[in-house]
């Protein structure tokens, strides 16, 4: 009997508490994973949204999941649920992690999140090392599975003696060709809309050939690098952000060439640019009349008013384009010339953008996305120059089981059981680019068919 007691003891012990906030399009893989694995493991998976239907269809039927409606901002709820938990997941939008990270920190819990790491979520750093605590931000697809396999890389070629003269990296999250095969875009909302519709605005900052490069926004999707990647064909690559923050993280602080950008197929970013220059992706302010307006209305509302032609042709006047251009034909394949209602009361020029998309973007049914990953590593060795390529492209199965789901939540769900299982030591705010966390991530990753293809280029 005693023996007994000591054996349920340790299975009590043993037990370990996931919460995973948020159950949006990102979070399928992630959860199915956990869930799959919580019985080897002894865990239960609490799923938490703001739509307790969203939570309830994440988990289905598995005994050893557990639906709860979270809202962040109820403070005493959210604070219970964290607290019931030994590693919290956060998939909620960006600005809401330092919420959940200040919870953390109190009640003494492990976060990891996909998203970029933000001055206020660095601020946390002493404190979280202080309570031998893991922040992990950036440990998704991009970024996230970009740092891993760069830094894999990057170590390799310093190991073999070589000193790095040009790094770039791109990703894209895109449509499989037999996907909506009419759509010219090539393209479909996979990941938060609203993050497509504002993708770029700032400033992108990198160094090309020793020289800092700025690109202001209503440059940016002009200003593209075609890449090339084997078997799949061409793309175009804007540059995102600030590269030049991942110089020192990447222990690159003397590179010639440092660049982090976001892959489209040809011909996007010119139509895009298109959008952007009239203004429908700016989300300063509120638009008068949206409840009455059509798409064509919309569009016509950034054109001058006086002349009495239709919306289509004011706009192709405007930028010297032809009928029959590539960005008419994805413009207009998009209806935004259309006599259709946009459909919602009120909103920004970016959230009637997202609407108006919306319609066409949607996965629909049996829909299948596809993920691409290019990275381009010079260095010097023994007194010569090399170039090594590497490529890494995900199908997604499915309009939920997602390639997008897959890159984003593998590497969290990875990374929250090596952290249960003792073998992360990193405290402290941190991304994954040291050799404890990349190496099991991706090793674990390369079973699910998701690994870095090299090749030396001659």
């Amino acid at each position: 009997m005693h023996n007994s007691s000591n054996l349920d003891f340790l299975f009590i012990m043993d037990h370990k508490f996931i919460l995973v906030v948020g159950a949006g399009r990102s979070s399928s893989s992630l959860i199915s994973f956990l869930l799959t694995q919580a019985s080897e493991y002894n865990w239960t998976i609490t799923v938490g949204d703001i739509s307790l239907q969203a939570a309830q269809d994440r988990v289905g039927i598995s005994p050893y999941g557990k639906p709860i409606q979270f809202n962040i901002d109820e403070q005493e709820r959210s604070r219970k649920a964290i607290a019931a938990s030994d590693v919290v997941i956060s998939l909620l939008p960006a600005p809401l992690h330092p919420q959940v990270a200040k919870i953390c920190l109190t009640e003494k819990k492990h976060l990891l999140t996909a998203s970029y790491v933000s001055e206020e979520m660095k601020s946390f750093s002493d404190q979280a090392k202080a309570n031998n605590l893991l922040f992990l931000n950036e440990c998704g697809l991009d970024p996230g599975i970009d740092h891993m396999s760069a830094m894999q890389v990057i170590d390799k070629i310093k190991v073999m003696g070589g000193t790095l003269t040009s790094f770039e990296s791109f990703t894209g999250g895109l449509i499989a060709t037999e996907t909506d095969t009419e759509n010219p875009w090539r393209y479909k909302f996979t990941w938060n809309p609203r993050n497509v519709v504002m993708a770029g605005q700032g400033t992108a900052k990198f160094l090309q050939e020793g020289q800092y490069k700025f690109i202001p926004y209503q440059q940016l999707f002009l200003r593209t690098t075609p890449i090339a990647v084997p078997g799949y064909g061409e793309y175009d690559g804007y540059a995102n952000r600030d590269s030049l923050r991942y110089m020192e993280t990447y222990g690159l602080m003397n590179i010639k060439t440092m660049l982090r950008g976001t892959l489209r197929n040809k011909g996007y970013c010119q139509a895009w640019h298109v959008l952007v220059q009239l203004g429908c992706c700016d989300d300063t302010y509120q638009m008068e009349g949206v409840e009455a307006i059509t798409h064509a209305g919309f569009i016509n509302s950034f054109l001058d008013n006086q002349s009495p032609e239709l919306a289509e042709e004011k706009l192709m006047n405007y930028f010297k384009l032809s009928s029959e251009s590539e960005e008419m034909i994805r413009l207009r394949w998009s209806g935004l010339f259309s006599d259709e209602k946009i459909g919602i009361a009120s909103g920004t020029p970016a959230q009637v953008l997202e609407h108006i998309l919306n319609k066409k973007w949607k996965l629909k049914t049996g829909d299948k996305d596809f993920i691409v990953m290019w990275h381009r590593f010079v260095f010097s060795q023994g007194g010569t120059t090399k170039e090594i390529q590497a490529h890494l492209t995900v199908t997604g199965d499915d309009e939920v089981n997602t390639a997008m789901a897959k890159t984003v939540g593998l590497p969290l769900a990875i990374a929250a059981k090596l952290l249960l299982e003792g073998k992360i030591k990193s405290r402290g705010v941190a991304i994954p680019v040291d050799q404890d966390i990349y190496d099991p991530v991706l090793n674990e990753l390369s079973r699910y068919g998701i690994r870095l293809v090299e090749r030396e280029i001659h």
